[in-house]
């Protein structure tokens, strides 16, 4: 009888220690499988771009392609315009496509940068979101920029123009650089307003200053 008790008790104390191992193990995975979902959630691409995601000024300067186009806004006084609620669509020639203008006609540019220059930069900006989908579906048709004067889009196949008021075509290279009050599209050439469209330094269609 204390042979068969005492294989009963050491039965027992192995079930018990069998299943306090399988609650420490359970509680070992439940615990490893919240540090893993921790380490996920803030590892997760989307939810640090939601935390990192600044204005179009901030997204341009980030993107390191654009210091021309960001000295040119800075110059014209236009900053706080494209650091402002939006939404904004910009058109941004890269510095490679400032850099194909004429001799001197930056220079010449930044000489008047409330004026000639800041009418340049305002073609180039439309009210609202203007998204890659939305533009692919404009073949023929234009859309006005925040100086008043219009462009013409082109679609051919998966490559979109720009014509501007001057019948200069730029092209489209990248698309939908998100920035937290609008959006960036990236282009190989400045595009240049008609000289009708030009306003000598004064607001049109409440372009913004």
């Amino acid at each position: 009888m204390k042979k068969y008790l005492a294989a009963a008790g050491a039965v027992a104390l192995a079930i018990s220690l069998s299943a306090c191992s399988d609650d420490s193990d359970d509680d070992s995975a439940t615990s490893t499988a919240a540090e893993t979902s921790e380490a996920a959630e803030s590892t997760d691409p989307s939810a640090a771009a939601e935390q990192t995601e600044g204005d179009i000024v901030d997204t341009a300067e980030s993107a390191g392609d654009f210091t021309t186009l960001l000295t040119a806004v800075k110059a014209a006084g236009l900053e706080d315009t494209l650091r402002g609620d939006g939404p904004f669509t910009v058109f941004a020639p890269t510095d490679e496509a400032f850099s194909a203008l004429p001799a001197n006609a930056l220079d010449d540019l930044l000489a008047d940068p409330t004026g000639t220059l800041a009418d340049i930069l305002k073609y180039h900006v439309v009210e609202g979101e203007v998204l890659a989908d939305d533009i692919a579906d404009m073949d023929g048709d234009t859309v006005t920029t925040v100086l008043g004067e219009d462009l013409t889009v082109e679609v051919d196949g998966d490559t979109v123009y720009l014509v501007d008021g001057t019948g200069n075509r730029v092209t489209v290279t990248a698309t939908d650089v998100d920035a937290s009050n609008g959006v960036i599209h990236v282009i190989d050439g400045v595009l240049m307003p008609s000289s009708d469209g030009m306003s000598d330094g004064d607001s049109r269609n409440g372009a913004p200053q």
